[in-house]
């Protein structure tokens, strides 16, 4: 698992820095962010704060999810690898049954919680799902992926949890200001 993710992580570098595009100062300001090691690095807490952010966005009907998704995780310093790979759970084959289920999500959450939505004139029939209207899938789609998103952190701690090996748990390290050196206590 370990080998497969490194070799999906060099050849991101690599595209990133194709020799067309390298020299170039508005890609430089684009792509400058990305470079930073632990964004790439896969640990718990930022593989499960990717994850939430991909699944998340996976949800959302537009169409650069992927990318959205990205510049959030560089922002939130989360597994920018983990978020766009969860971003494509949604495509072309999975959209219809999603869609489904966020309609009748949506339509669930406005009547148990008596949410007064703006659209609800725009309606339409859909054959079976019937009556439907867009403010129904728009509380679905954001239902939806923050349950999604939510469900991914127990699931990524439970498999660190379970398997430490491929998940390891790293702790923040401080950097060293001039005053420390390699033996000495920080200076207050």
């Amino acid at each position: 698992m370990k080998v497969h993710y490194l070799r999906m992580v060099r050849r991101a570098f690599r595209a990133l820095r194709h020799r067309k595009l390298r020299h170039r100062p508005w890609w430089q300001k684009i792509t400058k962010p990305l470079f930073e090691r632990s964004l790439w690095v896969p640990c718990r807490d930022t593989v499960a704060t990717g994850l939430a952010i991909g699944l998340y966005f996976s949800m959302v009907p537009i169409i650069p999810q992927s990318i959205v998704a990205a510049i959030l995780a560089m922002r939130v310093k989360a597994n920018v690898p983990f978020a766009v790979a969860a971003c494509f759970i949604s495509n072309p084959f999975t959209n219809v049954p999603f869609w489904f289920a966020q309609i009748r999500l949506g339509q669930w959450v406005i009547e148990t919680f008596h949410l007064h939505v703006p659209f609800e004139k725009a309606q339409m029939t859909l054959p079976g799902v019937g009556l439907v209207s867009i403010s129904n899938f728009f509380v679905g789609f954001t239902a939806m992926g923050l349950l999604m998103a939510l469900l991914a952190y127990p699931l990524v701690h439970l498999f660190s949890a379970m398997l430490p090996h491929h998940l390891p748990v790293r702790r923040h390290r401080k950097k060293r200001t001039s005053a420390e050196g390699p033996g000495n206590v920080p200076v207050p």
